[in-house]
């Protein structure tokens, strides 16, 4: 079949998306970007004009890192969702190639002691944002090849976890324990939502909490991270491991309902760190208040449930690689907003993810615009009755 018929279908796409019908998914994004392009200016104006002479140094780089995202999701929109469940074993392939290239010495950039990125002057990329998309890719797949070996025996249960813990093994060299913590529990819900045994997946996260203890063990930085986390306003933590979050928590309290308005910020001058970065959060609610971190939570609970709406739309259509891949991705945008949102006011330990579509990052912006794109392309086929080979 020519690409030219495979993607004939697309051309309907934009038509779709009428003005009396705004895709949902699109609009929460934008609101998003909005949202976190306005605070991240606010959160790093002192630090971008101390640093560049420049208020609005990072401002410029993110615009430029939305545009190349929006053209990202563009690209993917005409892509048909057939396409990459063809190549799930050979996106498989690259994630592993590259998680094993950034562990290359002169190739991955060292950043605070962990090696996640490869310069590629425009924006650092990190294999980690590819791979745990290519691997939902691949796991969506083989949930829909195997589902009755999934639903019945042990074997097709632990075949895609082994897969998981090879690339988990790889996450652990850079470290990068956030995204272990993200991809795992992905996993396991991807094949709990297939239709696997309930005890089988809490004897796996039972295992797994085993092997966080052991990481802990292992890892005496780990346990100081913990200790910090349970109480950052001890004298030994606060100036220490628990300053973030002391920082983060009077951030909170001095925004209280309202906020004490757009600009007015104390906390982003210096007190706390990577206040445009991990920690965008905490300064929605000191400028912001209460009212713009629940705004901001229920656009990320807006988005996160239309993706999952999408899945199971495409499982009532026996669209099952669809409806798998879409509960993958729903996941991963969960997994990173909780992960972010809960060491922004001190329910987890601080794992230096980034807030999607909010904090500063050019890597983490485009994959998000990716997985958009990814979701409403899943979204247009099932609506336009879109067959496993994009023809209507």
């Amino acid at each position: 079949m020519s690409m030219a018929r495979a993607i004939a279908p697309t051309t309907r796409l934009i038509d779709s998306i009428e003005p009396r019908s705004v895709n949902s998914i699109l609009l929460f994004t934008f609101l998003l970007l909005f949202i976190g392009l306005l605070m991240m200016t606010s959160a790093s104006v002192e630090l971008a004009n101390s640093q560049y002479s420049d208020p609005f140094f990072f401002l410029k780089r993110q615009l430029v890192f939305s545009a190349i995202g929006i053209f990202v999701l563009g690209v993917t929109l005409h892509v048909p969702v057939a396409t990459w469940r063809a190549q799930s074993w050979y996106l498989l392939m690259g994630s592993f190639a590259l998680l094993l290239l950034v562990l290359v010495p002169g190739v991955g950039e060292s950043v605070k002691g962990s090696t996640r990125r490869i310069d590629l002057v425009v924006f650092d990329l990190q294999p980690s944002e590819l791979a745990k998309v290519f691997i939902v890719v691949y796991l969506a797949a083989f949930l829909e090849r195997q589902l009755a070996e999934v639903r019945e025996k042990w074997s097709g249960f632990y075949k895609p976890l082994l897969v998981v813990g090879a690339a988990v093994a790889l996450f652990q060299f850079q470290p990068d324990h956030g995204t272990m913590v993200i991809l795992t529990l992905t996993a396991l819900c991807m094949i709990f939502l297939a239709g696997a045994k309930l005890y089988r997946i809490l004897l796996m996260l039972t295992l797994c909490m085993g092997g966080i203890a052991l990481l802990a063990v292992m890892k005496p930085y780990v346990i100081d991270r913990v200790t910090s986390f349970l109480d950052p306003w001890a004298v030994e933590n606060v100036t220490n491991g628990g300053y973030q979050q002391a920082m983060a928590q009077v951030a909170f309290g001095r925004g209280e309902w309202f906020g004490v308005g757009l600009g007015n910020s104390i906390q982003k001058l210096y007190f706390l760190p990577e206040a445009h970065n991990d920690f965008v959060l905490a300064i929605v609610g000191e400028e912001l208040g209460l009212v713009g971190v629940a705004t901001v939570i229920l656009l990320f609970s807006a988005l996160i449930y239309k993706a999952f709406s999408v899945g199971q739309k495409a499982q009532k259509d026996n669209k099952l690689f669809a409806a798998f891949f879409a509960y993958g991705l729903g996941l991963l945008f969960a997994g990173q907003t909780m992960i972010n949102v809960g060491a922004s006011i001190s329910l987890l330990p601080v794992k230096g993810l980034t807030l999607p579509f909010m904090s500063y990052g050019g890597a983490s912006l485009i994959m998000s615009f990716f997985m958009i794109g990814l979701l409403v392309r899943i979204e247009y086929e099932i609506d336009n009755k879109i067959n496993d080979v994009g023809e209507v």
